[in-house]
Formats: C-alpha cells, structure tokens, sequence
C-alpha cells in the first residue's frame, strides 16, 4: 500500500449493509449499500457504492444512489473526497483524518443543466467495532444543510 493511504486503510475492502435515508422532500425509507475500496499502489483509493430502497420487509424495491470515485490523502491528515454521480453531479470534498474517522465537507458542486439542485454536503465517516459507519448531511432543493443519510456496515 502507498504510504499516503496508511490513514484510510482500515476502509480497503467490500461492504454491506443497511440505512436510512430521509429529507423534507422525500419520504423516510431504509436503503441497502454495496460499498467497494480498492488500491492499487498508487497515493489514492478507488470508491464504489451502490444503494437501493427497500421495502417494508427488507426486500430491494428500486435502485437508488450510485457514486464512483477517490479518496486522495494530502499531507497531514487532510484528504479530498472526488466523486461522480450518474444523475449529472460531481462533487469535490476536503477534510481531515483521524484514527479510524474521516469528515470532509464540499469544497466544490458542479450540476449538469439536467440534475436536481444540489449545493453542498458533510460527510463523516467512522470505524466503529469493525464496521464502516457513516452519515450524510445535504443542502438540496432550496433546503439548508441538514441530516440526509446514514449506515451501517459490515466487511464482506
């Protein structure tokens, strides 16, 4: 593994699990989340996530969130979050590490003319008992920065 990435480390490898996703323009509902980490020698880790929403019995209903992207350890504990979404979004994060957390915030938003409006997200996420916990804060669809998303998961 490339040096720079030692503080993300404990985020290499697939993930599973469940949360929950909620906004004042969309209705409270569980999703399930596939998250991919992977390296490959190079000062930066390689992000893949998928999520669906799920039904009253826990069962996949519909597709949901897709992102692709990296996570680029910068010196001193600081780290950028570049990712793309198929919905015509791509956002840039910065923050910080810590032992087993991360936080980083949108540095930057770029919508296509065809994507919801969209204008800032807090991301932090933690390593807590061997799972990858993680929440989601967003300012979308004229409403300020508030609770979006949150999980739980387990390495698979």
């Amino acid at each position: 593994m490339h040096p720079d990435c030692a503080p993300l480390a404990w985020m290499l490898g697939s993930w599973a699990g469940a949360g929950v996703v909620g906004y004042p323009s969309i209705e409270s509902r569980n999703f399930g989340q596939e998250i991919e980490v992977t390296h490959d020698g190079r000062p930066f880790l390689m992000w893949s996530s998928r999520a669906w929403l799920l039904d009253e019995h826990g069962n996949k209903d519909r597709l949901g969130a897709v992102e692709t992207g990296f996570w680029r350890p910068q010196p001193g504990g600081d780290v950028e979050l570049l990712l793309t979404h198929p919905t015509g979004i791509v956002e840039m994060y910065y923050g910080t590490t810590g032992p087993a957390k991360v936080e980083v915030r949108t540095d930057g938003v770029i919508r296509s003319p065809h994507a919801k409006e969209y204008s800032a997200a807090h991301r932090m996420y933690g390593y807590v008992g061997g799972n990858m916990m993680w929440v989601m804060d967003m300012a979308a669809t004229g409403h300020p920065l508030q609770s979006h998303v949150s999980a739980e998961l387990k390495r698979v």
